[in-house]
């Protein structure tokens, strides 16, 4: 996923397309996409303000409050870290294993580091996966230490 989302992107992506999705299995695919296709679109056509070329966006510690964002995501070995910028620095771990069709609160308050990511319900509207899916995902025990 790193390398998809990350190493194999110059500036940043316009949209995620189905083509991550290409090792899913196909009912999965065709439950998340309605067994609709469409690829990845990066960022290729960007203009700045003095004319030089666009570089992609470095997001640290010290830059994100400036940089006004309201998420941020860390993949991690065992999943994906879920931080609400406005409310944490940092929060709970959605992992790998979490069944997709899995429906989750928007509201940034619901993203505490100090309990589990706030998954509602799976979505009953799809079928279920080929294989086995996980429970909804519960917090990790180990947590990075913030950045106050």
């Amino acid at each position: 996923m790193r390398r998809a989302l990350i190493d194999d992107v110059a500036v940043g992506w316009d949209e995620l397309g189905t083509d991550l999705l290409d090792d899913a299995p196909p009912p999965l695919v065709a439950a998340l996409t309605g067994g609709e296709n469409w690829p990845s679109r990066t960022l290729d056509h960007l203009i700045t303000p003095d004319g030089s070329p666009p570089v992609r966006m470095t997001v640290t510690e010290e830059t994100a409050d400036e940089q006004d964002m309201q998420w941020g995501y860390v993949l991690r070995q065992e999943g994906i870290e879920v931080i609400s910028l406005l409310h944490e620095d940092i929060g709970p771990l959605v992992h790998w294993a979490t069944n997709p069709r899995t429906v989750f609160s928007d509201h940034p308050a619901h993203w505490s580091s100090s309990a589990p990511a706030p998954a509602s319900q799976v979505s009953r509207s799809t079928p279920p996966p080929s294989a086995p899916a996980a429970s909804p995902a519960k917090a990790g025990t180990q947590r990075p230490a913030s950045r106050r």
